[in-house]
């Protein structure tokens, strides 16, 4: 059964809570340059998280971005609830901030309301990337991969650290139901 209502607070999340529709990055945080919307279209699995309430009890989270006709990028972000024993499914859409080849986006799940997603780090095979709204509140690591290995895992976090992330909150991502 897929669900789409508890995915709406992911949606108003991206939209609304993120810094109140604000879509500058934190300070001291770039977004990542040279970047390729067509190398980074389809699915990525959340490995990492800082807890917000619009995902919370959700496991299974993946996210998958395809082409608009009018230029922007659908985003279909989609989790299993343990406590509902069901998928949950919000569908969004992006549009680069500055230029196509800066991975800087306004993204909206809801309305006119536009929140930041920024790509501060990115594997020149987008294979993972790590991901921040307008404040160090929000965090994600993704990988295209649901399981990333634990050396991986430690030198991203180590990355996120760094850059001023409390990685001492991070939730890791059960990703199970896509395994096997």
């Amino acid at each position: 059964m897929l669900k789409t209502l508890s995915l709406v607070g992911l949606a108003v999340a991206t939209g609304v809570i993120l810094s109140g529709c604000a879509i500058t990055p934190p300070k001291g945080i770039e977004p990542v340059k040279q970047f390729s919307m067509n190398q980074y279209l389809g699915t990525w699995y959340e490995i990492a998280r800082l807890n917000h309430s619009f995902e919370k009890g959700l496991t299974n989270v993946t996210a998958n971005y395809s082409m608009r006709e009018d230029g922007g990028v659908t985003v279909v972000n989609r989790g299993y609830s343990e406590k509902d024993q069901a998928w949950d499914e919000a569908e969004g859409k992006a549009y680069f901030v500055k230029d196509p080849q800066t991975g800087h986006f306004k993204v909206s799940f809801f309305g006119p309301f536009y929140g930041a997603y920024v790509i501060f780090n990115l594997d020149d095979d987008y294979q993972y990337s790590l991901v921040t709204g307008p404040g160090r509140s929000f965090f994600w690591l993704l990988s295209r991969t649901p399981e990333l290995t634990e050396q991986k895992k430690a030198e991203l976090i180590d990355i996120a650290a760094k850059k001023g992330f409390d990685t001492e909150k991070l939730i890791f991502v059960d990703q199970s139901k896509h395994q096997g």
